[in-house]
């Protein structure tokens, strides 16, 4: 008989499947701990604001770090690998410039006027594109990062900051209330 996996399950990466991704592999037998893969209110909750924090924080190898937070804490390895995806291609420019604006409302700075915008995107659209490879690339995409700066770097921090704490309270509290809501109900039942 075969068994079907859970709806949220489909989502959580398996222990096989990370133990053998290329960006996990150094991590070996630490990866065997039993305290990773168990479902607790804890590891989990821990798991998602770690995932959700990372993901949000960084741009690149947000898995790798998730995964080193996550054994280093003791928080559910699956749960913060997949939570890391809070930030993908669709939501990554929506999130980046919603933590800009936040970083320049938090450090004082005046937003930027439509006509400095227009200015930028038109300076941006007459550089030629120049595709040297990956490490060009790079260069060219640090280069954009930097001139956003300290307001990008500290909205990020609030926003990764504030989502990892609300994910982790709201989590734990659904928990308790879940668990507390069914033992009345055994309660109940046995009564």
């Amino acid at each position: 008989m075969v068994r079907t996996r859970k709806p949220l399950h489909r989502w959580i990466p398996t222990r096989a499947s990370l133990q053998s991704n290329r960006w996990l592999k150094w991590m070996g037998p630490v990866l065997n701990d039993p305290r990773l893969w168990r479902v607790s209110r804890r590891g989990i909750a821990l798991g998602v604001a770690l995932g959700i924090f990372f993901g949000l924080l960084v741009p690149l190898a947000q898995i790798p770090i998730s995964a080193a937070a996550a054994v280093a804490l003791r928080a559910n390895l699956p749960v913060a690998a997949a939570a890391t995806f809070v930030t993908n291609p669709v939501t990554f420019g929506p999130v980046y410039y919603g933590a800009y604006r936040l970083g320049k409302v938090i450090l004082g700075e005046k937003p930027a006027t439509e006509a400095e915008v227009l200015a930028v995107l038109a300076k941006v659209q007459d550089q030629p594109v120049q595709a040297n490879g990956f490490i060009d690339h790079m260069r060219r995409a640090w280069q954009r990062l930097k001139s956003a700066g300290k307001p990008l770097v500290v909205g990020l921090a609030v926003v990764a900051t504030v989502s990892g704490l609300t994910a982790y309270f709201v989590i734990s509290g659904v928990w308790i209330l879940k668990t507390r809501w069914t033992r009345k109900r055994r309660l109940r039942e046995r009564q």
